[in-house]
């Protein structure tokens, strides 16, 4: 990374109290146009920033070049440049780093590429402790076990000596969180993170994230959910292809937003009762769970991650899967795959035991990690065009165009140009690759599609389409839909029926309608109270009051 930064006048005021000051950036790569052009950041200490925008807006490559990580093909320019009282126009790779962790702390989206495969938890925030007064190993021990059960993760003594692969997606953001908060910056920088968290542990993330702020330091929200942005933010910038549209006061943007694209972003915020339950007929349901069971060995201790579950989903159903972070939702995803074998209980596709090798190319997968899904030597046709090839497309020349239209017709459809065909994935934003992954699970023409979160990394107004795509599929009739889900304002908007796991097991199931209405389960009536809702200056009555707003009264 490049940064060029014109000199202010010397009689220009300075403000004390702002942790960071740039006036008039502008980012480009290589020698392409600028994908950010004149953006104003200040913050204060004390204070929480949420930039808001869509993928490609420029809001994730605005908050990296302020440590230093905007890429290495990056120019960026700006006529003033000042982070943490430091002009750092002159920085160089090592002063990035001293910067970097203990000034200010970076909690990526991506917990699975942030953190190393290599080192356990405990090591990987234990870093971030180093820069302290030096303390005993068992006192370091200790630091990292209130770190790690500060952002919610249970048996911390056991995470601490677990590494990355080894938890699921919600466990590895939490601990991402807590390596950036070991140094106690001044500044921290949030990228999205909460997308992969249940709302329970949402909610305590948030109220620890904006706890910094309310402790004299700043934190900027880079975040595409408007119900938290209403909720933990004071201050709103709106960013759309590289530019500021809108900002100002967040009860001004939320209840008055000026621009048309602010209002487009909160018109798509997901609302209305749940749906209707499928209407039951002789059909042989496409999948039938019985008692499945599947157990681990964690550090040598035996971990139940599924335990005695049942469900059927019939053709036409949309069934959610809910439940906090390691209640076994992915298990289950991996048995209906066939990637896992369940320890016991039966598990039946179309009638059939399975997993079967004649279900192959019938059951559709779109996964939670769009990186690690797609072979990284493949072009988006290519992943795209694999799938094609399962569903018994004709090869040949003709064959060969009927696939190249297939492929720009499916990333039609899930609202990408016909270009991306011709990219790499690791060339897209992680909500472009999102859709090349339900993309590539609806070209096989299944019977079945599991979707383990399949919109958490989604802009608002893309989720919305792709949502409304699911339902188109699963309303032609024949193909069913489980849909795995910590964000329960989506499940409610999409599903006929619902399971609630805790644990490994069912705490409670039936029509989604009925359970959002009348839950009986103490579990369930938890996880729906901490439902982020998008909050109005009437519901916000207390600005320093960081606890995101959940309204019973949405349920029906």
């Amino acid at each position: 990374m490049t940064l060029t930064v014109a000199r202010p006048e010397a009689n220009e005021g300075v403000v004390t109290d702002a942790l960071v000051r740039v006036t008039n950036l502008r980012i480009a790569f290589g020698a392409g146009p600028e994908v950010v052009t004149g953006v104003d950041l200040e913050i204060r200490r004390g204070e929480v920033l949420a930039i808001v925008g869509e993928s490609g807006s420029g809001k994730s490559v605005t908050t990296r070049s302020l440590v230093g990580l905007a890429g290495d093909t990056a120019h960026v320019r700006a006529d003033r440049f000042e982070v943490l009282g430091e002009d750092v126009s002159g920085h160089g790779e090592k002063d990035w780093r001293r910067l970097r962790g203990v000034g200010v702390g970076l909690i990526l989206q991506d917990a699975l590429t942030a953190l190393d495969p290599l080192r356990t938890i405990g090591r990987e925030v234990a870093e971030g402790l180093t820069s302290g007064p030096r303390v005993s190993r068992r006192e370091r021990a200790a630091r990292v076990d209130d770190l790690l059960r500060s952002v919610g993760l249970d048996v911390p003594e056991v995470r601490r000596r677990q590494r990355s692969f080894q938890l699921s997606g919600g466990q590895r953001q939490r601990a991402l969180i807590a390596a950036a908060l070991a140094g106690d910056p001044d500044l921290v920088i949030a990228d999205e993170p909460t997308t992969a968290l249940d709302v329970t542990v949402q909610a305590q993330v948030l109220d620890l994230i904006v706890a910094q702020a309310r402790a004299g330091r700043a934190v900027i929200l880079v975040s595409h959910d408007l119900a938290v942005v209403s909720a933990v933010a004071d201050r709103v910038l709106v960013m759309r292809e590289g530019r500021i549209v809108e900002s100002g006061p967040v009860r001004q943007v939320i209840d008055d937003p000026r621009a048309p694209y602010t209002r487009a972003l909160i018109d798509a915020v997901p609302r209305g009762s749940a749906r209707p339950p499928v209407v039951a007929d002789d059909r042989t349901p496409v999948v039938s769970a019985a008692g499945l069971t599947k157990s681990y060995r964690v550090l040598g201790r035996p971990v139940t991650a599924v335990g005695d579950v049942s469900f059927d989903v019939r053709p036409g159903e949309v069934l959610g899967v809910v439940g906090e972070s390691g209640s076994g939702k992915s298990t289950i995803a991996s048995m209906l795959t066939g990637l896992t074998r369940p320890d016991a209980g039966e598990l039946r596709f179309l009638g059939a035991p399975h997993p079967a090798a004649a279900h192959i190319g019938q059951i559709g997968l779109v996964a939670q990690d769009s990186v690690a899904s797609f072979d990284p030597r493949y072009l988006v046709g290519e992943v795209i065009a694999e799938a094609l090839d399962a569903a018994g497309l004709p090869s040949g020349r003709s064959g060969s165009a009927s696939r190249a239209a297939e492929v720009r017709r499916l990333l039609d459809a899930v609202h990408l140009p016909a270009d991306v065909a011709g990219r790499h994935p690791r060339e897209l934003s992680g909500g472009q690759r999102q859709r090349v992954n339900i993309a590539r699970a609806v070209g096989a023409r299944p019977r079945l599609i599991v979707c383990d979160e399949p919109v958490s990394a989604l802009d608002i107004s893309v989720q919305a389409q792709i949502l409304e795509l699911l339902r188109e599929l699963a309303e032609t009739g024949d193909l069913a839909l489980v849909f795995i889900s910590h964000d329960l304002a989506v499940v409610r908007q999409l599903c006929h029926s619902l399971l609630v796991l805790h644990r490994g097991r069912v705490v409670e199931q039936g029509p989604a309608r009925d359970v959002f209405a009348s839950p009986s389960s103490p579990h369930t009536r938890a996880l729906l109270d901490s439902i982020p809702t998008l909050r109005s200056a009437a519901d916000r009555t207390d600005p320093a009051d960081p606890a995101p707003a959940r309204k019973s009264s949405d349920r029906a």
